[in-house]
């Protein structure tokens, strides 16, 4: 069983407005996001929210996730991963941790990673695309107690940097697993020419 933390608390300062919301094809970026982990083989997902609580919450109405609500979102992504750590089921063996705004990881690179997981002794599972490390990332549930120790701003990169020996970097065919969306500068093209980013 693996679960995956979705972190969206956040207040996309860069952005400035609730990048989470805006528009991404049919849908928005955050619904798309979660589709694409409903869609995988992730046993369940769970959605941290901080910022807008309430609008983002009915935007996704409807989708068969649990929601965990991050009160100190503004000190930070660590406190998100902490709230959704505090959901996940008893029974969980991994956390698959990502992030709202890549909606171009679709559900087959979510796959490859979990597979890898399963298959192999390692206990942190990286996408890499053409040489570069992207997101998202799982860890083994005995990383709980260090991710719930994370301060601040920032994911599990300490983790990653103190067990290089543990780290499984899985070779990916999906750009999306680099692109992230915080400003409108990678907003608009993304949006105007979607076909690209999704190889």
């Amino acid at each position: 069983m693996i679960s995956a933390i979705l972190l969206a608390a956040g207040e996309s300062n860069r952005m400035g407005q609730p990048k989470q919301l805006m528009p991404f094809g049919q849908s928005t970026i955050l619904e798309r996001t979660i589709d694409n982990l409903l869609n995988s083989a992730v046993s369940e997902t769970i959605v941290v929210l901080g910022y807008r609580e309430e609008d983002v919450r009915k935007t996704i109405a409807g989708k068969p996730v649990k929601i965990a609500i991050n009160p100190d979102y503004q000190q930070g992504m660590s406190t998100s991963i902490i709230a959704g750590l505090k959901q996940v089921d008893k029974r969980t063996q991994a956390v698959l941790i990502a992030l709202s705004d890549q909606p171009f990881v679709d559900s087959q690179t979510i796959n490859s990673l979990v597979e890898a997981f399963i298959a192999n002794n390692r206990g942190i599972i990286i996408p890499v695309y053409q040489g570069r490390r992207g997101n998202p990332v799982i860890f083994a549930i005995r990383y709980k107690g260090e991710l719930l120790n994370l301060k601040g701003d920032v994911g599990g990169r300490e983790i990653i940097k103190r067990h290089p020996d543990d780290v499984l970097e899985v070779a990916v065919n999906c750009e999306g697993v680099l692109l992230d969306i915080d400003t409108m500068e990678n907003y608009t093209p993304i949006t105007l020419n979607p076909e690209k980013y999704k190889r």
